[in-house]
């Protein structure tokens, strides 16, 4: 929308066209969804606590929980609201990759919402059907996987690109792709689902990821630098910075109220959009590899639940204190904080060695 105005004022100024560069106008898309985001917060969490939306925690989870009971849930609204006005205030609104994130943003926090009404309705921890979920996620997926096949503009968007290795990559097709993109978008947005479970635990995750995606759209959609180390030229991709600017002020705003102890939830209509946000980012600048190693933490919950039920199911014995992953070094003694911050750590460092792939290829 800024952009717009921004050609107006060009042809009284050249001046103001400094702020049409991707760099200028990704600063202040992550200061507005951050300023937008603070703002918010406690007029939210209020408004939260009026309405009895309130997170029901389960009964069978560690004892340490049972206090969290009463705290607003649903938090993730405030994350997509700043996100999506400053999107709109400093996106490029002509661009195809921005509004395909826009309609991720909406399918899957509808979907989130969804879950987390029919949670505070029943007053349990458990919202729609697993199958109804994973039925809905199955078709945005679906519905966001073919629009992303019908941005494409040449062969090269179609591969499997192959981090740390140059000039290897493997050829998908459309119908490979919209395979591709349909596991990556349903297993991430779940995987941030689970992870979900400790206060700060998924969004700084979410944050660190944004950043290395950011730099890795940057690289990509401007040719010179793609020349130079050898990554892919995608023309457009470069919004993309701009859009992983806005989610990680987002973020950064909800992290002020979300920090231990938390003062509200991001709920499932933030967590399911977040992990679905990430992997249609990752799937448009082709590095759903590196966005599953990014996400260690996220891959390492999600096995930890596989391994728990097909284990319990097998055995009738548990293989961890407590699935996810989380609550078994909870039950094992460590503090919430203690976890929550060697998460991070975890996550940096997968983020730092992804980051290095752009010069070792």
């Amino acid at each position: 929308m800024f952009l717009e105005v921004l050609n107006f004022l060009t042809q009284i100024d050249s001046g103001f066209n400094v702020f049409s560069y991707l760099t200028i106008r990704a600063i202040f898309a992550m200061l507005a969804s951050l300023i937008i985001s603070l703002t918010l917060g406690h007029y939210f969490i209020s408004k939260l606590h009026h309405y009895q939306i309130k997170q029901v925690i389960r009964k069978d989870g560690p004892e340490t929980h049972l206090s969290k009971s009463g705290t607003p849930t649903m938090g993730g609204l405030m994350i997509l609201l700043s996100f999506l006005a400053s999107l709109l205030i400093w996106g490029d609104l002509h661009s195809n990759y921005l509004w395909i994130v826009v309609l991720t943003t909406i399918i899957f926090g509808a979907i989130g919402l969804l879950d987390d009404f029919q949670k505070i309705k029943k007053q349990s921890h458990h919202g729609i059907s697993a199958r109804q979920k994973l039925v809905y996620q199955s078709l945005g997926s679906i519905i966001i996987a073919t629009l992303i096949v019908a941005t494409i503009q040449n062969p090269l968007q179609t591969e499997l690109m192959i981090p740390f290795l140059k000039d290897v990559s493997f050829s998908l097709g459309a119908i490979g792709l919209i395979i591709l993109s349909y596991f990556v978008i349903v297993g991430s947005s779940n995987a941030v689902n689970l992870t979900d479970g400790l206060d700060g635990l998924a969004i700084m995750p979410v944050i660190l990821i944004s950043g290395a995606l950011a730099l890795f759209a940057y690289v990509g959609g401007n040719f010179n630098f793609s020349n130079y180390l050898n990554m892919p030229f995608m023309p457009g991709t470069g919004e993309l910075f701009v859009v992983c600017a806005a989610l990680i002020g987002a973020g950064f705003g909800f992290l002020w109220f979300n920090t231990y102890p938390a003062e509200i939830f991001m709920g499932d209509v933030g967590s399911l959009s977040l992990g679905a946000i990430l992997a249609v980012i990752a799937i448009l600048i082709r590095q759903e590899i590196l966005l599953f190693l990014m996400g260690g933490v996220f891959v390492a919950e999600t096995l930890s639940v596989i391994i728990q039920v097909s284990y319990f199911k097998r055995t009738k014995e548990r293989f961890f204190l407590m699935a996810p992953l989380h609550h078994h070094f909870e039950k094992k003694g460590l503090s919430e904080p203690k976890i929550i911050v060697r998460f991070w750590m975890v996550t940096l460092i997968l983020v730092l060695i992804s980051l290095a792939s752009i010069k070792i290829r």
